[in-house]
């Protein structure tokens, strides 16, 4: 009888071992698959252009070489791309945050009423969307093309975000900690700034950081509302107009300096554009994981 159970054990562990390494290489698998290209892509462009052009870079330099990255550093169109980039970023997550806390706080009270009714109109703007024509529209109206705000009104507030806090605070901060404050003599503005938001730090990071590198990413709006004033265009777009290029021979908006093959320029300028995100992430990881996680195990 012993002897079995013993078996049946070192059997459910050897299954246990084997599923775990599974599982470990499956991670390894789709990690490599994030990770690969970025490598290819930086890789090319530390490469000189013969071995780019002759497709024997891989996840290797090959003809170490930084000349791309003094040519995107020469051009003051692309610096300036960046500080644009920057302050757009800024502020909209900054605006984004306040208006989805502003929201998600009065929404996650149960003594608010019609709260279900303005959550569902929140939820209907998820599904159902204007276009891109009155959009355009409205923005020309309100006379705000070719200016920052253009970058920064029309998505500072996301739904989704919204119902993600919202579901957060509700599960997060207890009653009794709010009814306590009442007791004490707290209004609504104390209990948001003095508990709501100290408890809230994971969230708060983890929409913060989608905000963020929502905005980073986001070319579009930036190529239909920005047309005119050239020196508004923020790096994405202006990456988006290297990327486009198709010819052989490519040239940079503020120099005479010409590269034989464009994919070296475009790889150098992903790579400069994705360094400052993944200079942020390290600082909000562990505040993003914790985010994440909230919610998902009920007691």
């Amino acid at each position: 009888m012993k002897a079995s159970v013993g078996t049946l054990a070192a059997t459910s562990r050897k299954r246990f071992d084997s599923w775990d390494v599974l599982i470990h290489l499956l991670l390894i698998i789709a990690s490599l698959a994030c990770l690969l290209p970025f490598v290819h892509v930086a890789a090319k462009s530390f490469s000189e252009d013969a071995y780019v052009i002759a497709n024997k870079v891989i996840l290797w330099p090959e003809g170490f070489t930084i000349e791309a990255y003094k040519k995107v550093f020469a051009d003051a169109s692309i610096l300036r791309s960046l500080y644009v980039s920057v302050v757009v970023t800024v502020l909209f997550t900054i605006i984004g945050m306040l208006l989805t806390i502003f929201a998600a706080y009065p929404l996650s009270r149960k003594t608010l009423k019609g709260r279900r009714v303005l959550t569902f109109i929140f939820l209907f703007t998820l599904y159902f969307h204007g276009g891109i024509i009155p959009d355009y529209m409205l923005i020309n109206n309100l006379g705000m093309l070719d200016t920052i705000w253009s970058l920064v009104f029309p998505l500072a507030f996301s739904a989704f975000n919204l119902l993600i806090m919202k579901t957060a605070l509700t599960s997060s901060i207890p009653d009794s900690l709010e009814e306590s404050a009442r007791i004490d003599g707290a209004g609504h503005f104390r209990i948001l700034w003095s508990i709501v938001l100290p408890l809230s730090k994971p969230i708060i990071a983890t929409l913060s950081l989608f905000y963020a590198v929502g905005r980073w990413n986001t070319y579009q709006d930036a190529l239909f509302y920005i047309k005119q004033n050239v020196d508004m265009r923020p790096l994405q777009l202006k990456l988006y107009y290297l990327v486009i290029q198709a010819s052989e021979s490519f040239q940079l908006e503020a120099t005479n300096v010409q590269l034989s093959n464009p994919e070296v320029l475009k790889a150098s300028c992903v790579v400069f554009a994705t360094l400052p995100i993944l200079c942020i992430y390290p600082f909000v990881q562990k505040y993003f994981v914790q985010g994440v996680m909230l919610g998902a195990v009920k007691e």
